[in-house]
């Protein structure tokens, strides 16, 4: 496999593997680094990429555990998840800060849950991936994700109407 060949094979995912490394990591330099180092990998195994079935899957897969071991070992300096990319699309001002402060209290409320309902929120609610998708990145079976996806809605959820309608009944 020649370098056009290789380029032209993980372009169309490079992007989510970057998102997926900022998702899980603390900084835009550290998933920079993360994004790069998978695709160092990817190259340096880029003569067996082609008996992989699904080779975006393999990279998902490659930078969720790549940026689960980078938290391991900083564990200790207490690095947290930080959730940064998304956008708004110049609402009103007083939207704009609703919508600031709802945002603060979803990251906030996904940042207490556990490390893998995170991921699942992340691929599936974010990144839009099937199901089946998920299944081979995570190594879970579809059942079992989308009942782990459904807990991780249903305690968002919860948070969020406590949040909203303290007081209110």
């Amino acid at each position: 496999m020649n370098q056009i060949v290789f380029i032209q094979l993980v372009n169309p995912f490079k992007d989510k593997v970057f998102r997926l490394a900022k998702r899980l990591l603390t900084s835009t330099e550290e998933a920079e680094d993360a994004s790069q180092e998978i695709l160092v990998k990817l190259w340096n195994k880029k003569e067996t990429l082609d008996t992989y079935n699904n080779v975006e899957a393999l990279a998902m897969t490659m930078t969720k555990n790549y940026c689960l071991d980078q938290l391991k070992s900083k564990r200790a300096s207490n690095l947290t998840l930080v959730h940064t990319n998304y956008t708004d699309r110049e609402p009103r001002l007083d939207q704009k800060v609703e919508d600031n402060n709802s945002l603060e209290w979803v990251e906030k409320i996904m940042s207490q849950l556990p490390e893998q309902q995170q991921i699942l929120i992340q691929l599936r609610d974010v990144e839009q991936y099937e199901f089946e998708e998920i299944a081979k990145i995570v190594n879970m079976n579809e059942t079992a994700i989308r009942v782990a996806l459904s807990r991780a809605r249903k305690k968002i959820k919860e948070s969020m109407l406590n949040t909203h309608q303290y007081g209110i009944r």
